[in-house]
């Protein structure tokens, strides 16, 4: 079944990942990827303006001003701005969702209306975690200063309630406070079922 953003016809499923800073989003794209090996599927890279951190595995480091230039000139599919940083997605995941390929993005919970608009079918898929334990992971990771940690603490309560559906999918919550593992498995569940829903709406 072919699905479609704003125009374009596409027959590949967007998987669009969010959640707070420290709920583990790469760690859970890198186990998805790992149970997904048989399946045609592209884990997106996620521009930010900003030095990557080792563990960022499909993050790629540009400055402000080649950043904005790829905006300008049509070269990213997704652009969005927090923590007084940018961060965009390329625009080349068209090509792969064209060729019924699944693509898998890093995403911003702020940014998913707009994200909704430019690919209405998209799937949202919004990572939870213990209070506690997002401030633990935000520390020990020592990326930022309290301030900053704070600031993205308070950021995770105002964007915590976001509705049921987005576009035209319900919103799949899965709560990544506990192994890894549990999480990954739990999403790779979702989205096996979403697969075979898919597939027998066609048949």
């Amino acid at each position: 079944m072919a699905w479609r953003t704003a125009g374009v016809l596409m027959a590949g499923r967007l998987f669009y990942i969010m959640g707070p800073s420290g709920a583990g989003k790469d760690a859970v794209l890198q186990g998805l990827m790992g149970l997904m090996v048989d399946d045609d599927c592209y884990w997106a890279p996620r521009l930010v303006t900003r030095p990557t951190m080792h563990k960022e595995a499909c993050s790629v480091s540009v400055s402000l001003p080649e950043f904005e230039r790829l905006e300008a000139n049509g070269s990213l599919a997704l652009a969005w701005r927090a923590h007084g940083l940018a961060y965009g997605v390329p625009r080349q995941i068209d090509d792969r969702l064209q060729a019924g390929c699944d693509v898998l993005i890093n995403g911003s919970r702020a940014y998913l209306p707009e994200a909704c608009r430019r690919y209405r079918d998209l799937l949202p898929v919004l990572l939870t975690v213990d209070n506690a334990l997002l401030h633990q992971r935000l520390s020990s990771r020592g990326r930022e200063g309290s301030e900053q940690i704070t600031a993205r603490l308070e950021r995770n309560k105002q964007l915590s309630a976001l509705p049921s559906h987005a576009g035209a999918n319900p919103v799949i919550t899965v709560d990544n406070s506990g192994p890894i593992d549990h999480a990954v498995t739990m999403l790779y569940t979702h989205l096996r079922q979403s697969k075979t829903r898919r597939k027998d709406s066609c048949d």
